[in-house]
């Protein structure tokens, strides 16, 4: 069966005992077995079996007869390498991490490789299994928490679902905020769906004209500081989906100016006081556009 190898899914039903999954696999498609490990490590196999779909990773798994394997190959996405995520702080059921602008929160059927979930899971010693409890866009940076148990991650979830923290996050706009009421509260709908968002001032840069703003948000839209930004004309430097002002050399050669630089929260797991905040040569800064 000759199959291109730029993109393309295969669904292998096992028939046979004793099969193996880099033999099922060699049977349907022309890749080496080099190419294939390598995108089995990158998150590209999944099982079915009985009601269960998981993703795989262990090539001498024994197969079952009525087992099902799922190889979604995508050459241009297993090439990607993720950059480098920061270990904040490693409390064993959960850790801390900086997730670094283009790494994901999450992977697709095609591949994990390049996920916070991911990174963390392999550069954690011990290695431990890596479950995300919240979310932050591709293109944002900042602080993000991984569990690494069932309990941590019921626990920790259950803490975002329910709004029990603070998270602050850094933008820089376009425009001047000081022209602003400050706090700024923004209650515009994000997508059909109320939000609440409270920019505060805290630096100008009248070459660019620019502002440092910190954000404390009530909601968790989709999108959500980037959406109401973008509502007073002065959307976030390098947001691409929302629009973009100003100078336009700027936004050709930055990115994102969005980070989650603190977390505070009482942990559900010991229920003492816990707070975390972005290295400060990590945060957004209005002299680093120029």
């Amino acid at each position: 069966m000759n199959i291109a190898l730029h993109k393309f899914e295969l669904h292998i039903d096992v028939n046979t005992e004793n099969s193996s999954i880099i033999g099922e696999l060699n049977q349907a498609c022309s890749l080496t077995n080099a190419q294939l490990k390598q995108a089995i490590q990158r998150g590209a196999l999944w099982l079915t079996r009985g009601k269960s779909t998981q993703r795989l990773r262990r090539i001498k798994k024994p197969l079952q007869v009525t087992d099902t394997l799922h190889f979604y190959y995508d050459e241009q996405v297993l090439s990607q390498q993720p950059n480098e995520a920061l270990l904040i702080n490693d409390d064993v059921d959960y850790s801390v991490w900086y997730k670094p602008y283009g790494m994901l929160s999450q992977g697709s059927k095609w591949s994990d490789h390049c996920t916070i979930a991911r990174w963390a899971q392999t550069h954690l010693s011990p290695e431990r299994p890596a479950f995300i409890v919240h979310r932050l866009d591709r293109a944002a940076t900042g602080l993000i928490l991984i569990a690494h148990s069932k309990k941590a991650a019921r626990a920790l979830s259950a803490m975002f679902e329910k709004h029990d923290l603070e998270k602050i996050y850094h933008i820089i706009i376009h425009g001047d905020h000081r022209l602003r009421p400050q706090p700024d509260t923004l209650t515009c709908d994000v997508d059909g769906k109320s939000a609440s968002s409270h920019f505060s001032h805290l630096a100008y840069n009248e070459k660019n004209n620019t502002s440092l703003v910190q954000v404390i948000i009530d909601t968790g839209r989709k999108h959500q500081i980037r959406s109401h930004a973008a509502s007073i004309n002065m959307p976030v430097v390098g947001d691409r989906l929302h629009g973009e002002v100003g100078d336009a050399s700027i936004e050709e050669s930055i990115n994102l100016q969005l980070c989650a630089v603190a977390l505070n929260f009482i942990c559900p797991l010991t229920a003492e006081q816990r707070s975390f905040k972005v290295p400060e040569h990590l945060m957004p800064s209005l002299n680093a556009l120029g």
